[in-house]
């Protein structure tokens, strides 16, 4: 099937990567030429694992094109996906939905023959009754449906996520549509996906709910980490008891500085947004936002206080940036406002990071960058772990002290055991544990 993939960011590259292994014939469309061209010669402008080999391949099977013109793409396709970025809208929090509505009107005028037309972006419900009126109005006798299909995929994990989803949502009610949709995705069959069919609106909100349910475990269990070091409880312990509850599940239960990235952030905003205009409040995602918020700057009131209640003038270093490990992501990443704290109150920071460095820089114009692990520690008052990443959970600890200028680790991930970062010898600080 021929299939026009409209957004080159994350969503459109992995999806438009993922849709020609599977043997579809997809030319991913984004405005940026020089990115374009980048990706033609093969240059990726993220970071995910197995992407770039999968772009490479697909692109000498012939099955994965890049192109800046989106008319070329459309005419003839028989599904056109907008995958392009819904950022919160600035002032308001609503989701910025001004490159969804661009692409449905240019798609309108390009698309020939029956064309279904799939937004991909995560957009607030009744967005696709919008794009269809568009289309609609540009095209008057034009033959197409609308179709939701949001994406669920993991930073880190996409690749694997979206080849052995747990779910395949869509929301249409056209057959016709339908039928497009069950063969865009049939070669999955052999894994049975499960293509979960239900009006456009209600698909249009389960994406919302996921994300909005999935951060509230993240921030119940931030706050009942608090809890445990108050009380003298474990939360690993606690988390791994109340997830072995299989209503409750294990997923999302690690305590740490709080959720970021490109989804939970903006898309719990826009839900609570939409629920407000609604005039049907959602108290409880209002409040996970505003605890979330508070916990990533709070975090640097623990390394200030693991350093005897004052930083001025003294180097911390910070091991991870991005908001998770196998991601080079700092949209919203927890580091940016301890980063923020930590220089307000006098620190000097120095960080390293596997992946995300390049993307940090513009950010963290202050920061020193360093070029691996020990170098960050050397002379630091206090060692912090920010992001998990695999490259960080058997560090040569004794190397690690000598480079300190004093033997003090804050470990936001619970990476290390206390009694053996103790009996080592340092000042060791984690999340909800004594």
């Amino acid at each position: 099937m021929k299939i026009a993939m409209i957004g080159s960011g994350y969503v459109g590259l992995v999806s438009g990567a993922c849709f020609a292994d599977f043997g579809h014939i997809v030319t991913c469309v984004d405005r940026d030429a020089e990115k374009i061209e980048a990706l033609r010669r093969g240059a990726i402008p993220i970071y995910e694992p197995g992407l770039q080999e999968m772009v490479a391949a697909n692109v000498e099977q012939k099955r994965l094109f890049f192109s800046d013109d989106l008319a070329t793409a459309v005419n003839g396709a028989a599904a056109v996906f907008i995958a392009v970025g819904t950022p919160s809208r600035r002032g308001d929090g609503h989701a910025d939905l001004s490159h969804v509505f661009a692409a449905a009107r240019e798609i309108a005028g390009a698309m020939r023959g029956f064309t279904v037309v799939i937004t991909k972006s995560t957009v607030p419900v009744g967005t696709g009754d919008e794009v269809a009126r568009l289309i609609a109005e540009t095209r008057p006798d034009g033959d197409f449906a609308v179709v939701s299909n949001p994406e669920f995929l993991r930073e880190g994990a996409a690749i694997n996520d979206f080849k052995h989803p747990d779910r395949i949502v869509v929301g249409a009610t056209d057959e016709r549509a339908r039928d497009v949709m069950r063969d865009i995705y049939r070669p999955l069959n052999l894994n049975q996906p499960p293509l979960f069919f239900v009006d456009r609106r209600t698909s249009e909100l389960i994406k919302y709910a996921a994300n909005a349910f999935l951060a509230t475990k993240v921030t119940f269990i931030n706050e009942l980490a608090d809890l445990c070091e108050k009380v003298g409880a474990d939360v690993q312990d606690l988390a791994r008891g109340i997830g072995l509850d299989n209503r409750i599940n294990g997923k999302f239960l690690h305590p740490g500085p709080g959720y970021g990235g490109s989804c939970f952030p903006k898309d719990t905003l826009a839900l609570i947004k939409t629920a407000q205009d609604s005039d049907s409040p959602l108290r409880i995602v209002e409040a996970v936002a505003a605890v979330n918020d508070q916990r990533k700057r709070g975090m640097a009131q623990r390394i200030i206080a693991a350093c005897g209640g004052s930083v001025r003038g003294k180097t911390i270093a910070l091991l991870g940036l991005a908001f998770k490990p196998n991601t080079d992501d700092m949209r919203e990443a927890p580091a940016l406002a301890i980063v923020d704290a930590l220089e307000g109150a006098g620190a000097r920071v120095q960080a390293f990071d596997p992946r995300a460095m390049a993307q940090a820089r513009p950010l963290l114009p202050n920061v020193a960058f360093c070029e691996d692990v020990y170098s960050c520690a050397k002379g630091a008052a206090a060692l912090v772990i920010v992001t998990e990443w695999d490259a960080f959970r058997a560090l040569d600890l004794d190397r690690i002290k000598s480079e300190l200028a004093s033997p003090t680790v804050v470990d936001m991930r619970n990476i290390y055991r206390p009694e053996d970062m103790r009996r080592r010898g340092f000042a060791y600080v984690s999340i909800g544990r004594a």
